[in-house]
């Protein structure tokens, strides 16, 4: 695993163009030192073990071709690679490689071509050096079959005064020499198995991570949310649609004929019956909304990595000057079991509600543990690291503050837990239950609470010059986030309604809309009572979602 970013000596006599160029290979995620000097810039090179060394051929030309002899012989021993600057086109660039520069490039330079090329170096280095591993190997297998066969030849010499003892000296040391090929093959095996390893692990954790710290990618993600939140509970577009029925029943009324007043009459009566059942079940969510939705937390869970062999954590070997992971030239972050980098850690968003005295909260099994049935994190862990709760922060509607939880129970036949948060002062109403197996009907009408989407909904609440305050502010940390967003109570759940589907053993089917995030979400009935957890994770808002029964939790809150 890489521990450290690629090293990158500079030398450029021209303030301005040193800073330019360090910047931009920092950006990449290389470190770099700068000097304006050759002096300098060798003895940089000879102390710190550079990767690759670049030059600006500005300087006068003897010292260039000192510099570019001393790093060119290096290179033969270091595997260092050389990168010309030129400033006088195709005749500079090809003076430089026939100095000894493996590559150059013209001044003035441009970004990207530089930072292929440089890739390009840093990839012809990484295989050169493993090249090199490869041979010195084989150079040390080499000498223990030497060793082998001079114990052998040692052997032999005794065997000619014993030679029952050397028959059995003889097969003893063929089977060390046997032994000892058979380690160097699995040693070879295991460092290419190590390579590849650390290789997945990187790109699993730059897939889950997902840029979520990044200031861009959270402004943009708000707005995409922002376009497609789902209809709010406390709207009734029903009920419009029926008042104009009605109006245009009556109406036709006004202009018919005995024959068709009776049927129009009927009708009017069917259209003012749904739409005293619209305006009941309006009616229901209002009330039901104000007090119920305080109850409803959001649960940030934050995952670390542990080493399973040496116990270390999983660390970024550092940050560029942006704040972001170093990466190597494939663009995945630069991972690390040592060092004092900040831990690696994956944030996972859901929704709980309180249904127990002294801050006992429900929620989802995959939410307490994230690797449960989680594909990605549970690749991390074949490959050695063991994903653990580094913690877990509540935040309810109305409160400015992050209240600590900790997992209580996990359900083995549901995907179901309970957690304990430390309300301190906090007051709530604790939710009402109804683990009946009545309390759940096809066709009834449900609301349904979570944090749908997690922090991209909640940020999609706010208008652009908050959103801005507020990331710009945070720095894009997702704790400082969070915190600016309760600071401004725009923490709160996406309230939804629909009607229960179908009523499975196990599962509720309803069309209430939710998505990942509103894991872990109450489902109530018309009554106030809560009959169900959301638990499907679907991509978008989807016709049918799925809960558990209530009742299954009844085992977990009688711990």
């Amino acid at each position: 695993m890489k521990t450290a970013p690629e090293m990158i000596v500079l030398l450029d006599a021209e303030a301005e163009s040193r800073e330019a160029l360090r910047t931009t290979l920092e950006g990449a995620g290389y470190a770099v030192s700068a000097f304006a000097t050759a002096p300098e810039a060798l003895e940089a090179a000879r102390r710190e073990g550079v990767d690759l060394f670049m030059l600006d051929a500005g300087i006068s030309a003897p010292g260039a071709r000192e510099v570019l002899a001393e790093m060119s012989e290096s290179a033969a021993t270091t595997g260092t690679r050389v990168i010309l600057l030129a400033s006088a086109g195709a005749e500079g660039r090809a003076a430089g490689i026939d100095y000894g520069a493996h590559d150059a490039i013209s001044r003035p330079w441009e970004a990207r071509e530089l930072l292929a090329r440089v890739r390009a170096q840093m990839r012809e280095r990484r295989a050169t050096a493993e090249l090199r591993e490869k041979m010195k190997i084989a150079e040390e297998g080499q000498q223990i079959a030497h060793t082998a066969f001079e114990a052998l030849a040692v052997t032999e010499k005794m065997a000619s005064d014993a030679t029952v003892l050397s028959r059995r000296l003889k097969i003893g040391v063929i089977a060390v020499f046997v032994a000892v090929g058979v380690m160097a093959g699995i040693y070879l095996l295991f460092v290419r198995s190590a390579q590849k390893q650390n290789a997945h692990v990187n790109s699993v954790i730059a897939r889950l991570e997902g840029g979520l710290g990044r200031t861009q990618d959270l402004v943009a993600r708000a707005r995409k949310a922002r376009q497609e939140q789902p209809v709010d509970a406390t709207a009734t577009p029903d009920k419009e649609a029926l008042q104009k029925q009605a109006d245009d029943l009556k109406a036709k009324m006004a202009n018919a004929d005995a024959a068709q007043v009776s049927a129009l009459q009927q009708q009017l009566a069917d259209t003012n019956a749904r739409l005293k059942r619209v305006e009941q079940a309006g009616d229901s969510v209002q009330n039901l909304i104000p007090l119920d939705l305080r109850s409803v937390c959001l649960l940030h869970v934050s995952v670390a990595f542990r080493e399973q062999q040496s116990g270390q954590t999983l660390r970024y070997a550092g940050l560029n000057s942006k704040g972001d992971p170093l990466q190597d030239s494939d663009g995945n972050p630069l991972l690390t079991t040592s060092g004092r980098g900040p831990e690696v850690k994956v944030d996972v968003f859901g929704t709980g509600f309180l249904a127990g005295a002294n801050g006992r909260i429900i929620t989802n099994r995959h939410v307490a543990e994230p690797w449960w049935k989680n594909d990605e994190l549970n690749d991390i862990t074949s490959q050695g690291f063991q994903a653990e709760i580094s913690n877990i922060r509540a935040y309810f509607p109305g409160d400015p503050r992050a209240f600590a939880a900790e997992i209580q129970q996990i359900s083995q036949d549901a995907d179901l837990a309970t957690m304990r948060v430390d309300i301190q002062d906090l007051k709530r109403p604790v939710l009402t239950i109804d683990p009946e197996k009545t309390s759940a009907v096809a066709g009834d009408r449900i609301v349904v609470m979570g944090y749908a989407t997690g922090l991209d909904a909640i940020l999609a609440r706010a208008d652009e010059d908050t959103l801005d305050q507020i990331v710009k502010k945070s720095d894009g940390d997702v704790a400082q986030v969070l915190s600016e967003l309760a600071q401004r109570s725009l923490i709160r759940p996406l309230i939804t309604q629909g009607h229960i589907g179908d009523v499975l053993p196990d599962k509720l089917v309803f069309d209430a809309q939710t998505t990942s995030g509103g894991s872990g979400g109450p489902v109530f009935n018309q009554q106030g009572k809560v009959i169900g957890v959301t638990f499907a994770i679907l991509k978008g808002f989807g016709g049918s979602n799925f809960g558990i029964p209530i009742r299954f939790s009844q085992p977990l809150l009688q711990k």
